[in-house]
Order: C-alpha cells, then structure tokens, then sequence
C-alpha cells in the first residue's frame, strides 16, 4: 500500500451541517457571521448550510470543534461530522441530474 493510500484512512474531513433560522434581521446576521467565520479558518461551502475542511488527522480536528463551539450562533442547529479521506471520495454528487466528477482537493497536494 502506497504512502497516499495510508494518508487516506488518516486524513480527516470534518463537514459542518447546520440549519440556521433566518427570519429576523439578528438571525440572519448571526448566520452570515457564522458562514463568514467558517470560511475565514479554511473551509471549504460544498452547498449554502454544508462546509469541508481537510485535517491531517483527527487531532488536528480537535482545536477546531473549540473554535466551532465558542462561534455557534445563539440558536438553530449545528452538526460536526468527520470522516477519511478515503470516506470523503465515495460521496457521489449530482447537480441538476449530471454527475459531478470529483477532483483531488488541493490540500491533498501538500502532502
């Protein structure tokens, strides 16, 4: 098995679901400043309430659950879920009915 194939059951993908309100003037701006705060530590919008980053390992994930929950807005719901890499490349995408080929990700290229 080849260095990339181990890094790609140790690298970690972390995604951030999240279903924010967005009624009220506050609510929306809690929402943008929590998408803004997501982009602003390198991950990644795969769709508006859906945000990948790329870690080295799942301890490299851990400062970042911190960073997450000493930013979540003051209501709505938020998911974290992490999963390899190797994980990660068997997502199938479609965007109105045509399949989306993936690509490597360019993190995957610093390695």
């Amino acid at each position: 098995m080849s260095n990339l194939e181990l890094n790609r059951y140790e690298l970690m993908w972390m995604m951030v679901l999240f279903d924010l309100p967005v009624i009220e003037k506050k609510e929306r701006k809690a929402a943008t400043d929590f998408r803004n705060f997501l982009l602003d530590n390198g991950f990644s919008m795969v769709q508006y309430s859906i945000y990948t980053k790329l870690f080295s390992g799942k301890d490299a994930c851990e400062k970042y659950y911190k960073l997450i929950v000493n930013n979540l807005p003051p209501s709505g719901k938020v998911d974290i879920l992490t999963i390899t890499d190797k994980q990660y490349s068997n997502i199938i995408s479609y965007s109105s009915g045509d399949k989306i080929e993936k690509k490597a990700p360019e993190q995957l290229m610093l390695f």
